[in-house]
């Protein structure tokens, strides 16, 4: 289709006159979705203004009113032009029903869209004509993907900037969860007090992030975290700025055949037959599982992103209703990729503040979970805060929920008992979840030749249970049923637990 064809002359003249014979009922139904630029005729531009302006004032439109607004526009010598004149007469007398207005402003803002998808594909052309050959293959095809996808995402739901009564749909949300239960409302990491911290798992459209000091295993937890979401048949992208495929494969053998990683590394495993069977077993359970990997170490940021947005489509994909499929992306770990960010003009703090920005804005857009970690500053040695994330505060402004995830101190391994781990994580905020503040913190146990971190439980809820094992003082879930235990009981119990 040539672009003097991207146009219908008749809808907009429907439209122009639905506003003009219906005044604002028709007004507001097609305002949010078209401006002057929809029209492609002149003079249904001009009326389109003239309209908006005289509805302001009035809820009917009448010869009058279109003049009287054409002048406080600057317009009025324009439009009293005879050709102008007869053209705004002879829509004022175009019949058209209300309820087919809002059908035509749909059209017509298709083809703006059509016409928008066909400039930036003239720009696009002419911006490949620059190529050198110096540049990578993945930010030629950003050059492609990236003006297309924003021309998508602005246009993705027509009706959506329409303010809509909270009740609207409500009762199909409530038949939708009653026929659809869950355990949670998102993808489990594997560490249920985590998961229940930030409010059941990682969500779609939120970024949670976790921030460490290096060496405290941040890639172990990213890894942990993928082996467990993707065995569960989730897809999962792996954006890693630091480690190689090779490491990964190195953990996820080490993790899985529980063969010491120094072992997998150097091949010393194959000294023992039992080794290679269950080094095979692993091979066979990693073939399996939809982990995906890509370094993206020294990639501009837009161009890793353009990376994640071709995997949603080819790896992911839709189900029937138009909804991207369950995944997560998890992000290792947010930081400045090359010196070429920093200018006269951009600090690092702001660089890193666009990139999180960026990153909340894709999962928004696209609907999908992302897990990133950040590293913390020496403020995180013994803050346990906001103030010990590295690089901006905006990363906390934009992020689903912050925890803080750090190497116990010999004094704190000590206090909490050698079997309780040797790592805690704190979730600091949460969007959706409760946190922990009355149960301090997550204890977790790395197991660093396995690349395995274990969740124990809140440190809190650790106390009690050894508390109330001295006592003999049963859990409630350790409780068969089937006794005969009456409610006096249950208080009982109760009252001594809270005693402690």
């Amino acid at each position: 289709m040539s672009e003097e064809k991207l146009k219908n002359i008749a809808s907009e003249r429907a439209v122009l006159a639905g506003i003009c014979q219906h005044g604002k009922d028709a007004y507001v139904d097609v305002q949010s979705l078209i401006s002057d630029h929809t029209f492609t005729v002149d003079y249904n531009k001009i009326l389109w203004k003239c309209l908006s302006r005289a509805i302001e004032n009035d809820n009917h439109i009448d010869f009058p009113a279109v003049l009287s607004a054409a002048k406080s526009l600057g317009l009025d010598e324009y439009i009293e032009k005879k050709e102008v004149l007869n053209h705004i007469n002879g829509v004022m007398n175009t019949p058209v029903h209300l309820e087919n207005v809002y059908t035509h402003a749909k059209k017509i803002k298709r083809l703006e869209f059509a016409r928008e998808v066909q400039n930036s594909l003239r720009d696009i052309y002419r911006s490949i004509n620059d190529i050198s050959g110096d540049e990578s293959l993945n930010s030629i095809l950003s050059l492609a993907e990236e003006p297309i996808q924003r021309i998508c995402l602005k246009y993705i739901k027509e009706d959506e900037s329409n303010p809509k009564l909270i009740s609207e749909n409500i009762d199909d949300y409530i038949e939708h969860v009653k026929n659809n239960k869950c355990e949670q409302v998102g993808i489990s990491t594997g560490n249920p007090a985590f998961d229940k911290a930030i409010g059941g798992g990682l969500r779609r459209k939120c970024v949670d992030v976790i921030g460490a000091r290096p060496k405290t295993g941040k890639s172990v937890f990213a890894d942990n975290t993928a082996l467990h979401v993707a065995s569960n048949g989730i897809p999962v992208l792996m954006l890693d700025t630091e480690m190689s495929q090779q490491d990964h494969w190195n953990r996820l053998l080490a993790n899985i055949s529980e063969i010491e990683i120094n072992d997998i590394s150097t091949g010393k495993f194959s000294d023992d037959p039992e080794n290679i069977v269950k080094i095979n077993k692993a091979l066979d359970k990693i073939k399996q599982i939809p982990y995906y990997y890509i370094s993206i170490a020294g990639k501009p940021f837009e161009e890793t992103l353009s990376i994640a947005r071709r995997w949603l489509i080819k790896n992911v994909g839709y189900d029937e209703n138009g909804k991207l499929n369950d995944c997560v992306i998890i992000y290792d770990y947010l930081k400045l990729m090359t010196s070429t960010s920093i200018s006269n003009n951009l600090a690092e703090f702001q660089v890193l503040g666009f990139q999180i920005t960026s990153l909340h804005n894709f999962c928004v857009e696209h609907d999908c979970a992302c897990l990133s970690f950040v590293q913390l500053n020496r403020d995180g040695i013994t803050k346990e805060s906001t103030d010990a994330v590295s690089g901006s505060d905006r990363i906390i402004w934009l992020c689903t929920s912050f925890s803080i995830f750090k190497a116990k101190t010999t004094e704190e391994m000590a206090m909490d008992g050698i079997t309780n781990g040797n790592r805690k994580l704190i979730p600091i905020v949460s969007r959706h979840g409760p946190g922990i503040d009355d149960e301090g913190y997550i204890c977790l146990n790395m197991i660093g030749e396995h690349s395995k971190l274990i969740e124990i439980g809140t440190i809190r809820e650790i106390k009690r249970n050894e508390k109330n094992d001295e006592a003999g003082i049963p859990d409630r879930e350790d409780i068969d049923p089937e006794d005969e235990i009456d409610d006096d009981d249950f208080r009982t119990l109760d009252n001594l637990r809270s005693d402690e």
